[in-house]
């Protein structure tokens, strides 16, 4: 009796300490850029990217969305280092390339230069959203509005269908061999035979972002306004929600060394870091 009392305290002390993550509010960049929507951390820079949508709306092309350039502590260097998007959204990067979501096509940044030097436009996309890509430098896109994702091979640079059928996709994170992706307030991944496998639900109000702790937690983010930590088990703790004060957490970037989340709040204009603590 003893001993299953004591396995019984051992295993609620587990669950504690593992659900025991928590934000802690670091910096905010000054309120100068414009609707940033996704912020996207460069290890080997070690600067932000973030995706100014601006302009009339978040999937109009109107050529006012451009990528801003911060610091690792928020200091905006530049609010519009590259200009002449639309309503850009995710990035990813392979090589000194940066690679952005804008609307219909998937723009290629060379990062030295700060310019575009490549579009690819993906055939009656509406409303692309985020991107990511493997180590083979192939990229997967997803396309919010006809509930797609999109592959474009590192080679050759096609296009072809790699996921359909879902209701509203919208972030795209490839990971230890896996696609890992968000649609309608749930987080899956792709499995055998391109199956849709869910890992956890419940996480209303516009799931935005992904970023990968480690091999068995993620970080999802909600537009509305909220981050939750989340674990391949199923189990999910909300470690932010700014929802009643109408602050929204888009498309969150990571630095996985120092545990740093970068979050863009859309209308208040701004990047808003917080440390990942145990």
């Amino acid at each position: 009796m003893k001993k299953a009392f004591t396995i019984s305290i051992f295993l609620v002390s587990v669950g504690l300490s593992s659900s025991a993550q928590s934000l802690n509010k670091l910096w905010a960049s000054d309120t100068v850029l414009k609707v940033p929507e996704s912020v996207y951390f460069d290890e080997k820079g070690q600067r932000l990217y973030v995706a100014n949508i601006e302009g009339k709306g978040p999937w109009e092309k109107d050529g006012k969305g451009s990528i801003a350039l911060l610091t690792l502590s928020g200091k905006v260097l530049n609010p519009e280092w590259v200009k002449g998007l639309h309503a850009p959204k995710g990035m990813t990067s392979f090589q000194d390339i940066l690679v952005v979501a804008d609307v219909d096509s998937v723009v290629f940044i060379y990062v030295p230069k700060g310019e575009i030097v490549k579009k690819i436009y993906i055939e009656n996309a509406k409303a692309l959203n985020d991107v990511t890509s493997d180590k083979r430098g192939n990229i997967y896109v997803s396309d919010s509005r006809t509930g797609k994702i999109h592959r474009i091979g590192a080679q050759k640079l096609d296009v072809t269908t790699h996921v359909e059928g879902l209701k509203g996709p919208n972030g795209v994170l490839f990971a230890d061999k896996t696609l890992y992706f968000v649609d309608a307030g749930s987080f899956y991944k792709l499995g055998k035979d391109n199956e849709k496998v869910l890992i956890a639900e419940g996480m209303e109000g516009g799931v935005d972002g992904i970023e990968q702790v480690d091999e068995r937690s993620f970080l999802v983010s909600c537009w509305s306004g909220a981050v939750w930590y989340v674990k391949t088990d199923g189990s999910k703790k909300l470690l932010l929600d700014t929802r009643a004060e109408k602050i929204n957490s888009a498309d969150i970037g990571y630095d996985p060394k120092k545990r740093i989340v970068y979050v863009p709040t859309f209308w208040m204009n701004n990047v808003v870091a917080y440390e990942l603590k145990d």
